[in-house]
């Protein structure tokens, strides 16, 4: 009979790095190598409010299953957002905070979240989940955009869900570029081609670097492209530049660079990790003011890319309903959510059924929005 145990891991190194790549699929944040440059670069560390609680099923001494999951002492960087639940407990003398998360820091993408090979390890993994959240007594366990997999299993053990939306491009087989323009509206079609005259006609053209033709330099300038949006909202960068040194020393072929240059000269940078048939839009930033350079940099650009290299979609990250100008289609997200306390459990399950309709109502309207051209009859 095999051997099973359960434990947590709060220095991922301890964990062989094969052994969890194995689990993990082609989705570079779920990598070994980009979780460790988190943690290590002080990015996603107790110090900054996440302090890795990482939870591994062992099977005669190897790894068969894990999750992803952190003591978190605050809500930011999650983009699933529970402030309000987080204020209805400060409100009623409770505390929320140390909560349990399940997620990739900073990383609104789905993936699993659940890393396993059937659905039997899973569920186990699910109940090691909620038996560690009581026997440390968080207030609340949370897993963020997981796979459908790991809804499978989270529904059954009485998780709440939560729905969200954001907007991903797929691709059906465009040839080129063109043929993705003919597809959508004339409407569509004739801001884009005027957006893309604006950047050309301030002298701007760009360059696609992916993996080791990604310089210092060309990593330096994006660094301070991504600062500059930062800081231009108010808020500091959450990930330093020697995370972004060190992740793309150890995962190249995930990077791909987006420049936007006049001349020899680079004006803006967009960020993107690819993974297996998927193009994952991070961080972008620029040095000037063009219109039209946002979306040209971060969405057309991307979606060129996707068609010349073969990517069967493109995510575009967070929100954003503007998106679907440039062809990006709304796509479900899904959270899915344990709280201890009954009460509160209850009102927050209310909640999240009436959001849900709201949401479903959401996705209706938008999908009457569509960027693309509707079939004859329609």
């Amino acid at each position: 009979m095999d051997s099973l145990s359960l434990t947590i891991e709060t220095d991922l190194s301890r964990i062989d790095a094969r052994q969890w790549d194995a689990l993990a699929g082609d989705q570079p944040f779920l990598r070994h190598a980009f979780l460790r440059a988190l943690h290590e670069t002080g990015c996603a560390a107790q110090e900054t409010g996440w302090a890795p609680h990482y939870l591994a099923l062992w099977r005669d001494d190897a790894l068969a299953a894990a999750a992803p999951l952190y003591l978190k002492s605050h809500s930011r960087g999650e983009y699933v957002f529970d402030y309000a639940w987080a204020d209805a407990f400060q409100r009623h003398g409770l505390r929320y905070y140390p909560k349990l998360l399940s997620a990739i820091p900073f990383t609104p993408v789905t993936g699993p979240r659940l890393l396993a090979r059937n659905d039997e390890d899973r569920d186990t993994l699910v109940r090691g989940l909620v038996a560690f959240a009581e026997q440390i007594n968080v207030s609340s366990l949370h897993l963020l955009f997981p796979a459908d997999a790991d809804m499978r299993a989270l529904r059954e053990a009485g998780f709440m869900v939560r729905e969200s939306v954001q907007f991903h491009w797929t691709n059906p087989g465009y040839a080129d570029f063109d043929a993705f323009l003919s597809a959508m509206s004339h409407d569509k079609r004739k801001k884009i081609r005027q957006d893309r005259k604006k950047v050309a006609a301030a002298g701007l053209a760009y360059r696609w670097l992916r993996g080791a033709e990604i310089g210092a330099d060309e990593l330096g300038f994006f660094y301070e492209c991504y600062c500059r949006t930062y800081f231009s909202h108010g808020n500091p960068p959450y990930l330093s530049r020697e995370f972004f040194e060190r992740a793309h020393r150890e995962l190249p072929e995930a990077f791909v660079l987006i420049l936007a240059q006049r001349g020899d000269r680079p004006v803006a940078a967009a960020l993107n990790l690819a993974g297996g048939d998927a193009l994952y839009g991070r961080y972008w930033g620029a040095t000037e003011y063009v219109p039209g350079l946002h979306f040209e940099t971060c969405y057309m650009q991307a979606i060129a890319y996707c068609i010349a290299h073969g990517f069967a979609r493109f995510e575009g990250g967070a929100q954003g309903e503007h998106k679907m100008a440039r062809g990006l289609l709304p796509t479900p997200t899904w959270s899915a959510h344990w709280v201890a306390h009954p009460g509160f459990a209850d009102a927050i399950r209310t909640f999240l059924d009436e959001e849900t309709e709201a949401v479903a109502d959401y996705l209706g309207e938008l999908e009457t929005h569509t960027p693309f051209k509707r079939p004859a009859g329609d």
